[in-house]
């Protein structure tokens, strides 16, 4: 049955038809096929109680902070005030690509807004200035792919809203492997930019006065970040309670400095309502895709087949993560965790490892299907930002960011505490 599931899964994705469709399409074929009950009755029941959660309430609201962040043009102050810092390291600008991606990550939750928000402000400076189109536009795709890993993350309040884990304690976590990932992605860039000068274009040295100045540009950002994420860990708000937090203070920075109009906002509301719509049809098609399994038996036929092949925890793992980096060159990154994570976590938590760890592991892994081709997001936003050239010179330019994403899984592998140290030290 797993295979039968696969092979239709990727049959209907192939066809263009959206995702949360073909999950839903699947459960009925599979309501249809293996359930020995019509599941279908009770798919009202169902998509209400998936629907009707608070903590669901949280993904609108970071999604509408990232879309006033980006429409009222705080997003390009600090690009350009982190480019009078970062730009004089070898590689320049693409220093500042990173550096942006890893603030913004710290405010709107999703990997594809801030790929898309970096973007749309760096592409004019690499054309004007010559930079490697691989390196720079691979530097931004895998940058953006931070958006779901340091925390507030979308994708993590998904994992904790299925797991029944600790969100707060799943956002300590993501943030020193996010900072970490960060810190890897420029390194790589240094060393690549070391050994090949010509691909990182010119390196810029501003006077110290204006480096301080263009701090300034840094500080609602650094002060949006303390008051959603601050709360939260000191259990002064629930995650949804400080997205709306987040809001506020969005519309407040954004009137400081002159972005508010009422074309500003009605923008951001339909892009927010898009963007949520998707991910809720996703969210709904892949709990009934999960009922309609769990009611066919695939979790015990897959824990059957994990058995039977007598692996140790170690090497389950190891399974575990060449399944999901297959899966990411077919499979779109939301779609993959909702999917999988009622079918894979059981089996890993019975295995002894902590579930909140093993939700970092998994965003890792996710985060590299961002940037997998024929599927991964961050690709396509990036070359449609571009306007020209060819996808391939994106592919080829997140192949080293690629690399490091394999190290921290490594690390995380073998050192489970860069995860779990922050949420174990602050209980």
């Amino acid at each position: 049955m797993i295979s039968t599931v696969s092979i239709g899964l990727l049959a209907l994705l192939t066809l263009s038809i959206p995702v949360g469709i073909v999950l839903f399409l699947l459960g009925f074929g599979i309501d249809a096929f293996f359930s020995p009950f019509p599941l279908i009755k009770g798919l009202g029941n169902l998509v209400w109680s998936t629907s009707n959660n608070a903590t669901l309430i949280a993904i609108p609201f970071f999604v509408l902070l990232g879309e006033i962040l980006v429409r009222s043009g705080i997003a390009a102050k600090t690009y350009a005030a982190l480019d009078r810092w970062v730009s004089w390291l070898p590689g320049g600008l693409v220093h500042a690509n990173v550096a942006t991606s890893t603030m913004f990550s710290a405010i709107s939750g999703s990997s594809v807004a801030t790929a898309a928000t970096v973007a749309t402000v760096a592409m004019p400076q690499a054309e004007k200035l010559g930079y490697d189109a691989k390196l720079f536009s691979g530097a931004i795709a895998a940058g953006g792919t931070l958006g779901i890993m340091i925390p507030p993350s979308i994708n993590l309040i998904v994992y904790g809203f299925l797991t029944q884990s600790s969100i707060p304690q799943l956002f300590l976590a993501g943030l020193l492997p996010g900072l970490l990932l960060a810190l890897g992605f420029m390194t790589i860039t240094v060393i690549i930019c070391m050994i090949r000068p010509e691909l990182g274009g010119m390196r810029r040295v501003f006077p110290i006065g204006e480096m301080i100045r263009a701090l300034v540009q840094l500080v609602p950002i650094i002060i949006l970040f303390g008051a959603i994420v601050g709360t939260i860990y000191k259990g002064w708000a629930t995650p949804t309670e400080a997205a709306a937090v987040g809001v506020a203070g969005a519309i407040l920075i954004a009137a400081y400095f002159g972005g508010v109009s009422l074309q500003m906002i009605s923008d951001s509301v339909v892009g927010t309502i898009k963007i949520t719509s998707m991910i809720m049809l996703v969210v709904i098609g892949a709990s009934f895709l999960n009922f309609t399994l769990a009611s066919a038996g695939l979790g015990a036929e897959l824990k059957s087949i994990l058995d039977g092949l007598g692996l140790s925890p170690l090497m389950t793992i190891l399974v575990v993560v060449c399944i999901y980096i297959v899966l990411g060159f077919f499979i779109e990154t939301l779609s993959l965790m909702v999917v999988t994570i009622p079918i894979i976590v059981p089996l890993i938590v019975e295995q002894g490892f902590d579930v909140v760890w093993f939700g970092i592991l998994m965003i890792v892994l996710i985060e590299m299907a961002l940037i997998s081709p024929p599927v991964g997001l961050n690709l396509y936003v990036v070359q449609g930002a571009r306007k020209s050239g060819k996808m391939s010179e994106v592919m080829l330019g997140t192949i080293p960011f690629v690399i490091v994403m394999l190290i921290m899984v490594a690390a995380l592998i073998a050192f489970p505490e860069i995860a779990l140290f922050l949420p174990s030290s602050l209980q």
